[in-house]
């Protein structure tokens, strides 16, 4: 039996999260290791989620893969393939699924999801689910990297719980008081190269708001 295909970028149920505790001070977050402290920081002081394990088991296309998603999206190479992603006059290529409602312009959205190739763009949508209910393949001439989506915890003293999944640009003061899990950069200048399971009604929808996330 063939093992299943799966994009570079998605984890497999093989690679854990590493469950290393998070302690958070008026400075901000640090992991109690200080070793893991040490692996999970970047050059710039952000605390990274850390995984172990191996490539093993099934992948879980609803996620992306801490390490090898920072890898793809700061080296703008292949989400599928981790060769250099495509370009030509119109710009880089994306692959993004469609958000809940299709807008009319993609300019100014932010992702979390790497550019692609010329060859994984037309195979991707028959392996990733995300991918095969509907996908708009993009065009992108800047694609800044702005931030990163993770788990925000609140400040010493404040009420409320850890609000994973948000996204905090670089110059947000919430930025020591986040562990990342995946890079976001925000694209502009944009063209529309194809839309993939959009139904009229969908695609005529309104644009979404600048701060709306695709993918990931």
């Amino acid at each position: 039996m063939n093992e299943p295909v799966a994009p570079y970028v998605t984890p497999w149920t093989g690679e854990m999260r590493l469950p290393a505790q998070v302690v958070v001070t008026v400075a901000g977050v640090t992991y109690a290791d200080p070793v893991h402290d040490a692996l999970g920081r970047d050059v710039d002081g952000v605390l990274w989620e850390l995984r172990g394990g191996t490539a093993t088991g099934r992948p879980d296309y609803a996620d992306l893969h801490t390490g090898r998603q920072r890898e793809t999206m700061e080296n703008f190479h292949c989400a599928a393939c981790n060769r250099p992603a495509a370009r030509d006059e119109r710009g880089m290529l994306w692959l993004l699924p469609l958000l809940d409602t299709v807008p009319t312009s993609w300019e100014g959205v932010q992702t979390a999801i790497p550019p692609v190739c010329e060859a994984c763009a037309q195979t991707s949508p028959h392996l990733c689910p995300e991918l095969r209910t509907g996908h708009v393949m993009l065009r992108v001439r800047e694609a800044e990297l702005i931030g990163v989506r993770g788990t925000l915890h609140p400040r010493p003293g404040e009420p409320g719980l850890p609000e994973p999944g948000t996204v905090v640009l670089y110059d947000s003061p919430d930025l020591p008081f986040v562990v990342a899990r995946h890079a976001v950069r925000e694209l502009h200048r944009t063209t529309i190269v194809s839309l993939t399971g959009a139904t009229p009604s969908t695609a005529l929808s309104r644009p979404q708001p600048r701060a709306r996330t695709a993918g990931g």
